[in-house]
């Protein structure tokens, strides 16, 4: 076959142009309807097809697209999906200019093509038997590589039989209660830091000062906390490893490292290797990463789209996350080594259904939960040493962990400045259509055109409602209550006037009146709206009281039915075997938290047209994207979500502490005190503070630019363009509004591109923002535009990311949330903490080792000077129009300021955007 591959012509669509090279051999290019003609006229050999069609501007064109090619020959296996990543991943030689593209896509399909007739393919186990399956599905590779792949001797072994089982362990005893010494910890430091490491003296002292953490408490509910600023480059991971992996060996004990970001996760991964074997002398993990259950594989829907669940294009990514099942370290789909282009690859957000996303799990229940990626995590995890998770997991497994062995007693929160963000989600109550109809579902089942499992209360349980009559008349009572939920379709019946059920109405009293009483401006520009919940009118009041009694008559039974559980386990039938009892055991656990949950909504409902609570902010709002709404509800948040934090998380723990570059306000701790959650705990926090050693006097220069207009969208655009042919790509632009995003980067990727400088954006780009980071790092040419997912957790040192810029002060966005808590927190000062918090950050992007260097850009003529505290010391900020920002950026940052001064000797006005 391999004869036939010059037949294959290959395409090549850049914002540069479009690259044709056909079975001769010759490339030419053409214009966006002739390579639309083309790829309509045959098989055509493509790079991320999505991406090339978005260039083209063309939605329909499919090919023979050879990340998918990629993904079946090298499951589990990292590329970055551009050609300069895909010719390093193949070890084969760069192409030098778009126009030599086309000819690597042709190289590239040989290549691997070969390589499936090698016997060093290592990922050829599975493979024979996956073509089979989707050669039926007409996958167009699938011809192309039958003659390649040849029929194995022994028949291939499917993968829920081959897939390994974890095992039961015993439950890990209690923690030793011991002191770590300061010498212990430094002499660990030295160790893991390695013979010859430079000495830094701010990570000694850091670490120090986290060996407090692991003191035994002396009193209950009174654990030990830090609060712990490191600058960049202290090197505050292995600062904190150091007492942490010297107190899990003295103790007997599992620390937990929680982050926000998945970047960060992979890193401390890395970096644990220094102070941990990858596996025990018995084959156990002594480190493990833990994520939510909607990260992994649900091997149960992966089967139930392998038969017949998924249809066309995503059945094929069914049969392609199959074969990376076979082969992937833990079954990570999100962040793990499944490649984050995957699911981009395909229309439809087929990776998600391939996960636990409603929390319909039947645990046991499941035939494959022997095999569970999940339950192998969880049951990891109790036995390590280190537990890397994040945030979110670290909350709700402290609110209602299954297992009370597995909730964590030591802490570190990496990435602390998102301890609060992450505590307002977890501690939210949130009544929506979505969230409803999640519920409905959980319940009942899927609506009955769905072709995969019906997999509600009855289906799970079954064996015992036939046993336990009264647990059977519980379940049929929940069946029918829970018809009063929302049901597919539900917004369409909204935008008709046809709203069915209470709770279907009461969602259309909160459109009606959102939509009456928004004064934000965004019905205009098609954003989301919303409103205050305060002076109700009757008719809302009287929907809001019906709408809690249908919950309450969802939940009555779902009660009664925990307590016919509870008693089947109590006297459990000879019938009920271990396994079964753990089924049981989880449809408790998820009974308990789904009636918290309608708990929480019958009491936002309840407080309807009552007084406020003053600890609460409740709102209602329609979320809209691009004027489209696909969400309607109820809201209700903390006005200080650190004080059920401090009671979940932190009263229960022995040892926690939270940790950032960016967790004080310049020299003040006030801010990072009050968002720590101990002013909710009889509790002094230690604080500890180490400065970064790099010298950003001599690498780095903050530029404000004056003389871009707000609101001129043509001129942010132009100066955009400009700063990035002045740093020669290298620029990652920070964006506050995608729609402003979407138009500079509409007018100024052409041009770019056809000076050799790719550029790439969220929400533009079919990408997930994780592989465009990706993208950025392995070329610095390229540029990156974003919005907030970006400003923090991107580490890309070196030259890929020479330059920051920010098209304005990352302002508050004004909603209803923000003004009580502004209001609450000191007005504009709450303010000003918020944006220093923020461009600290941001700027945090730019110097990740001491070799780095470059400039920090922010476009804006009103930069209030209270606000450039949010910048390291010493750091020269200059005020300045765009031509001179341009022969700055276009110079670089030299060894030795001369006309740069530290922002302190700066006269910046004091303008600032009133709210």
């Amino acid at each position: 076959m391999a004869s036939m591959l010059p037949s294959l012509p290959a395409l090549h669509a850049s914002h540069a142009g479009t690259w044709l090279r056909d079975a001769s051999g010759n490339t030419r290019g053409l214009s966006k309807g002739e390579a639309i003609m083309a790829a309509a006229d045959t098989p055509i050999l493509l790079l991320n097809a999505p991406l090339v069609a978005t260039r083209l501007g063309y939605p329909d064109l499919s090919g023979l697209d050879l990340l998918e090619l990629f993904a079946f020959i090298y499951p589990a296996r990292f590329c970055v999906p551009t050609p300069k990543g895909l010719a390093a991943a193949l070890d084969l030689e760069e192409p030098q200019s778009d126009d030599a593209i086309p000819a690597l896509l042709q190289t590239a399909a040989a290549a691997m093509l070969t390589h499936c007739e090698s016997d060093t393919w290592a990922q050829r186990d599975g493979a024979w038997s996956s073509l089979q399956s989707l050669t039926k599905m007409r996958w167009p590779w699938a011809a192309v590589l039958a003659s390649h792949i040849s029929r194995p001797e022994k028949a291939e072994r499917w993968l829920f039989t081959k897939l390994p089982e974890w095992e039961e362990a015993p439950e890990r005893p209690q923690p030793a209660q011991v002191q770590i010494d300061d010498s212990a910890v430094a002499n660990q430091l030295d160790h893991l830091t390695g013979v010859g490491a430079e000495r830094r003296d701010g990570q000694h002292h850091y670490a120090k000062a986290v060996g407090q953490v692991f003191a035994p408490r002396d009193g209950q509910n009174r654990p030990h906390i830090l609060l712990a600023q490191a600058g960049t480059g202290i090197g505050k991971t292995l600062g904190y490893l150091a007492p942490a992996s010297l107190w899990a060996a003295t103790a007997r004990g599992t620390v937990w490292v929680s982050t926000f970001t998945k970047n960060l996760q992979r890193q401390l991964k890395s970096e644990s290797q220094k102070a941990w074997p990858e596996q025990r002398s018995d084959g156990t993990r002594p480190v493990v990463i833990r994520k939510g259950r909607e990260n992994y594989l649900c091997l149960l829907n992966l089967e139930d789209a392998l038969q017949g669940g998924f249809g066309g294009r995503a059945a094929i990514l069914a049969q392609l996350v199959a074969r990376w099942a076979s082969f992937s370290r833990d079954g990570d789909m999100i962040g793990g080594d499944l490649p984050g282009w995957l699911g981009t690859l395909f229309r439809k957000r087929g990776i998600a259904a391939l996960t636990d996303q409603r929390g319909e799990c039947v645990y046991a229940g499941c035939p494959h939960y022997r095999k569970c990626f999940i339950e192998r995590s969880a049951r990891a995890s109790a036995q390590a040493d280190l537990v890397i998770a994040n945030h979110a997991l670290v909350m709700v497994n402290a609110a209602r962990g299954r297992d009370h062995a597995q909730r964590p007693s030591r802490i570190i929160f990496d990435e602390g400045h998102h301890v609060f963000q992450a505590a307002d989600s977890t501690f939210a109550a949130t009544l929506t259509g979505q969230e409803a109809i999640e519920l409905r579902r959980w319940i009942i089942g899927p609506e009955r055109k769905s072709k995969g499992r019906r997999r509600g209360l009855a289906a799970r349980l079954a064996d015992v409602a036939s046993y336990d009559g009264d647990g059977g008349e519980a379940i049929e009572a929940a069946i029918e209550a829970a018809q009063a939920l929302p049901s597919d379709g539900w917004l369409q019946r909204l935008h008709d006037n046809e709203a069915s059920g209470p709770l279907e109405h009461l969602l259309a009293a909160v459109r009606t009146l959102t939509y009456a009483r928004d004064e934000s401006g965004g019905q205009e520009a098609g954003y989301g709206i919303e409103t205050e919940v305060a002076q109700l009118p009757g008719e809302f009041i009287e929907v809001a009281g019906k709408a809690q009694a249908a919950l309450g008559a969802i939940r009555h039974p779902l009660v009664k039915l925990g307590l016919r559980l509870e008693a089947v386990i109590e006297d459990a039938p000879d019938w009920l075997d271990q396994q079964g009892r753990a089924r049981i055991e989880g449809a408790r656990h998820s009974l308990s938290w789904r009636v918290d949950l309608l708990l929480a909504w019958e009491s936002l409902l309840s407080r309807m047209g009552g007084p406020a609570d003053p600890e609460f902010i409740d709102w209602l709002a329609v979320d809209r994207g691009d004027a489209r709404e696909f969400d309607i509800g109820i809201h209700r948040r903390w006005l200080d979500p650190m004080k059920p934090f401090a009671k979940v998380v932190l009263e229960p723990s022995h040892g926690v502490m939270l940790t950032s570059a960016t967790l004080r306000d310049g020299d003040q701790w006030d801010s990072a005190i009050a968002s720590s959650g101990t002013p909710h705990l009889d509790v002094e926090p230690k604080l500890s503070a180490a400065e970064s050693p790099f010298d950003y006097a001599n690498r780095a220069e903050v530029l404000i630019v004056t003389d871009i207009k707000r609101g001129d969208l043509a001129g942010l655009a132009g100066a955009y363009a400009r700063l990035i042919e002045a740093a020669g790509g290298g620029v990652l632009g920070l964006f506050t509004a995608i729609r402003r995003l979407r138009v500079v980067h509409g007018r100024i990727a052409d041009r770019l591109a056809r000076a050799g400088l790719p550029l790439f954006a969220q929400h533009v780009d079919p990408i997930d923002t994780g592989t465009l980071v990706d993208i950025f790092r392995d070329d610095a040419r390229a540029s990156l535009l974003g919005t907030d997912a970006l400003r923090d957790g991107v580490d890309v040192p070196g030259e890929s990311l020479r330059c920051v810029v920010m098209e304005a002060v990352p302002w508050p966005k004004p909603s209803i949330l923000h003004r009580a808590r502004r209001a609450a927190g000191g007005g504009s000062a709450y303010d000003d903490r918020m944006i220093r918090a923020r461009l600290a950050q941001a700027f945090g992007r730019l110097i990740r080792t001491k070799e780095d260097r470059g400039h920090f850009v922010v476009l804006s003529s009103a930069f209030p000077s209270r606000l450039l505290s949010a910048f390291p010391k010493g750091t020269p900020v200059i005020r300045l129009t765009l031509e001179e920002a341009l022969q700055r950026v276009a110079e670089g940052v030299s060894d030795i300021v001369e006309t740069a001064q530290p922002y302190g000797a700066i006269d910046i006005d004091e303008d600032s955007i009133p709210f």
